[in-house]
């Protein structure tokens, strides 16, 4: 384990010579899992997050994007940390929410250097959180997609959100927004004609820090 400074290759290219969209989008999906676990990493031996230029990274990693960070470790939770609205570059904002969900998140002790092995690392890229329009409980109900939508609730200075990953547990829309409504600080049954509601979907992928931080190792000078 280790929090080494390696900057990923440029995934610039003359353009005769660009890669097929599929394998740049997986080549970028690896840099991002690599930064978080680089950041964990260097959480556990600096206790501050990986310090990094996104100009040293592919143009798609250096866009305005917001996501979050989830640990399991065993396949149980272990933190999980992000953000609703973007504001700062992908890659900046995967090292900043990998360390806080390993460090900062109020539910759980800090990470410790023996459960890395036991760890997965989950990343949830946001698109742009959509309004939703609706008259009545019922109406916003039928407007909800399960399966595929992560919601923002928000109420009387009061916010709440769930990531699509919850469908898992919460398969029945009902439950699902009588659920978010409690983790938002409102009681179950609560309904307003002042009550928001923003839908947004997620880009997700994760891998094992073990095999994360093994290819990090193989391309270690020794």
């Amino acid at each position: 384990m280790s929090s080494i400074e390696s900057k990923p290759t440029s995934a610039s290219k003359p353009n005769g010579d660009a890669e097929p969209r599929d394998i740049a989008l997986d080549r970028q999906r690896r840099i991002l899992l690599e930064v978080a676990a680089r950041s964990i990493a260097t959480g556990l031996e600096c206790g501050r997050p990986l310090e990094l230029d996104p100009v040293d990274y592919p143009e798609p990693l250096r866009a305005i994007r917001a996501t979050f960070v989830t640990l399991e470790r065993d396949g149980a939770l272990r933190g999980c940390i992000g953000v609703l609205d973007a504001f700062r570059p992908l890659v900046e904002d995967v090292a900043r929410n990998a360390f806080a969900a390993a460090f900062q998140d109020p539910r759980f002790a800090r990470l410790q250097p023996e459960e890395c092995p036991r760890l997965t690392i989950k990343i949830s890229v946001l698109t742009p959180p959509e309004p939703l329009e609706f008259a009545s409980q019922s109406d916003l109900l039928d407007r909800i997609r399960p399966g595929i939508d992560g919601l923002i609730l928000t109420e009387q200075g009061r916010r709440g959100t769930f990531l699509p990953s919850v469908w898992e547990q919460l398969p029945e829309t009902a439950s699902f927004l009588e659920h978010l409504k409690r983790k938002a600080g409102l009681p179950f049954g609560y309904w307003s004609d002042t009550l928001r509601v923003s839908r947004y979907t997620t880009k997700s992928f994760g891998g094992s820090f073990s095999d994360i931080d093994a290819r990090i190792q193989a391309r270690t000078p020794t």
